[in-house]
Formats: C-alpha cells, sequence, structure tokens
C-alpha cells in the first residue's frame, strides 16, 4: 500500500518561502511519478507540478511556473515542492500525489496524501 504524507505547511508572511515535503512509503521509487495539487476553500483542485520517477523530467502548469519548483530525493523516497515568493492566494490545502503513469493535473493519480495548509497572511 502506497502512503503519502506531506509537511513542512504552516503560516507565513507574503513574499516568504516554504518548502513542502512528500514522504512516501509502500512503493519502489523507481515505479512512481510524484505529483502536487493545492485546493483551496470553495475552489476546485489545482494542479502545480509533477516529476517523473527517475527525477529527470518535470512538468508544470503554466500558472505555477516560475515560483514553484518541484524535486525529489530517490533514496529518500520524499518529493518537495519549494514555494518562493508567497502570496494569499496561495493559501490553500497543499496535496501530494502518486501515479505509475499521470504526470499531468487532468491524468487520474492513484495514490494521495492528507495534505498540508498553508496560510500566506498579508
Amino acid at each position: 500500500q502506497v502512503r503519502l504524507a506531506e509537511s513542512g505547511g504552516g503560516l507565513v508572511q507574503y513574499g516568504d518561502s516554504l518548502k513542502l515535503s512528500c514522504a512516501a512509503s509502500g512503493y519502489t521509487s523507481s515505479d512512481y511519478n510524484l505529483g502536487w495539487f493545492r485546493q483551496a476553500p470553495g475552489k476546485d483542485r489545482d494542479f502545480i507540478a509533477s516529476i517523473n520517477w527517475n527525477g529527470a523530467s518535470t512538468v508544470y502548469a503554466d500558472s505555477m511556473k516560475g515560483r514553484f519548483t518541484i524535486s525529489r530525493d530517490i533514496p529518500k523516497n520524499t518529493a518537495y515542492l519549494q514555494m518562493n515568493n508567497l502570496q494569499p492566494e496561495d493559501t490553500a490545502t497543499y496535496y501530494c500525489a502518486a501515479d505509475m503513469t499521470a504526470v499531468r493535473g487532468r491524468e487520474p493519480w492513484a495514490y494521495w496524501g492528507q495534505g498540508t495548509q498553508v496560510t500566506v497572511s498579508s
């Protein structure tokens, strides 16, 4: 059973940076792509970025390019999302997802974490 656990969220100020982590277990790292999504209250879930199983390829939503960077540490089975120059509109619950084939938000992702809350104050 694949398990994903996000961490690193919190309350930050406008313009701050934050790095989220997604610790994965229960699978072989080379089998799964990892992705990050977010969902603000009352809004649909948005795709942020994904990284393939070996970290060689990344996909970003157009609106997320520039301030967000996805990476992964394969030996640690952990994915990261570096977020810079955070804005109040970035306030959301951030989720990590894993799938053997999905790389884009519109594709179905098989496994999801519980999410970590990020709140950006102005």
